[in-house]
């Protein structure tokens, strides 16, 4: 399908593992297995129908208060995950990009991650961020930090600093700011995801379950997206003159 209109980065919020494999009577294990096959099937939706930018919320910095067992299996699923799929973002040239607390993670994951965006590095059309470990809060403090050492080098002015200047010291300073987040399961809240950057996205909700999410649900999203009106401020009359 072709849209009239395409966002050069879609965030998307996965959500509902764990309650769809409560309704299918299986472990949440399992729920998190399906969600894997749907990210896949998100990944070519989004480059069949040219987005060139897709950030996935894998992992939050909250994530970590689950169960022991959950999160280990997460983690053994990522692996296996990041594994399976280099050769597939090699054959579409895909980048790969984390965002998040990348050195809080386990040490074959950080070792599994580095072996893909390295591999990946060259690619520059499209782009996969993986949110891991990552919290928006936690970025901005992160960012404040790094610029606070900046201008005390004498890198930077503080008096100049403005958004786009913050911007370069975010996880994403190298991806547009999103122009759509997708959230799926139902649920109404951004769950401390890309609050600064998706200042101006719009906000697309679906009552789907992650692991059923496809490309028909991905295309509904576009298509919504395509039918609104983005102001940033102004007035439909100005936009229209």
């Amino acid at each position: 399908m072709t849209v009239s209109k395409i966002p050069q980065h879609v965030a998307i919020i996965m959500d509902g593992n764990g309650r769809w494999a409560q309704q299918h009577g299986l472990p949440r294990i399992e729920g998190h297995r399906r969600g894997a096959e749907a990210v896949k099937r998100t990944l070519k939706a989004a480059q069949n129908n040219g987005v060139k930018n897709i950030t996935l919320y894998a992992f939050s910095v909250e994530n970590w208060n689950r169960p022991e067992n959950e999160v280990n299996a997460l983690m053994d699923l990522l692996e296996k995950f990041l594994q399976n799929q280099l050769p597939e973002l090699i054959k579409r040239q895909i980048r790969l990009r984390v965002i998040g607390r990348y050195s809080e993670l386990p040490e074959p994951i950080q070792d599994q991650l580095h072996k893909c965006e390295e591999a990946t590095s060259e690619f520059t059309e499209y782009t996969l961020g993986l949110a891991l470990n990552y919290g928006s809060r936690t970025e901005v403090v992160d960012a404040v930090k790094a610029i606070a050492q900046a201008a005390h080098a004498g890198v930077i002015d503080l008096n100049e600093l403005d958004y786009e200047g913050f911007r370069a010291y975010l996880y994403t300073r190298d991806m547009p700011d999103p122009d759509l987040v997708i959230r799926t399961s139902g649920e109404c809240r951004l769950s401390n995801f890309l609050l600064l950057q998706s200042a101006y996205a719009e906000i697309y909700l679906s009552t789907v379950l992650w692991p059923d999410f496809d490309e028909t649900e991905f295309t509904k999203a576009l298509t919504e997206y395509a039918a609104r009106e983005r102001r940033y401020g102004r007035t439909a009359e100005q936009l229209s003159s």
